[in-house]
């Protein structure tokens, strides 16, 4: 799988939603140990925790919030995984997406309502580049 310094590198990424973001992340680094990899704007933090990775996220402008957690998985090939998710039916609200932090992006809602985002790294960008801020070293 390429690699991008804007996304974490673990296959499963569990993204939690939290009313305030620096409160969670501060409790969550305190408490858990985590350290900050990257923030987005003041409404997103990825997080390290020994060779996984977490994602807190508040509510970004103009969101509606629908769920308090998700999962983010990466994929070799963004493509052929959407195609085996619509040949079943599955909830998809869209196709993939490439987006501006270098990741092919879809959105599926599983059979007991949990959502799910498969990545698929298409570029190596710097967060710098979209807005990112680097915290780790």
């Amino acid at each position: 799988m390429r690699s991008n310094r804007s996304m974490p590198s673990s296959t499963i990424i569990p993204v939690l939603r939290y009313p305030d973001v620096p409160q969670a992340v501060a409790w969550l680094c305190r408490s858990f140990g985590f350290t900050e990899r990257l923030r987005i704007g003041g409404h997103r933090v990825q997080l390290d925790v020994g060779d996984g990775a977490v994602v807190v996220t508040g509510d970004a402008p103009g969101d509606t919030p629908l769920t308090t957690h998700s999962i983010m998985v990466r994929v070799a090939d963004v493509e052929a995984h959407y195609a085996r998710a619509q040949a079943t039916g599955a909830s998809i609200p869209g196709p993939p997406i490439t987006q501006p932090y270098g990741e092919r992006q879809y959105s599926v809602t599983d059979i007991g309502g949990h959502l799910w985002t498969f990545s698929q790294t298409v570029d190596d960008v710097d967060p710098a580049d979209w807005g990112g801020e680097w915290v780790a070293p």
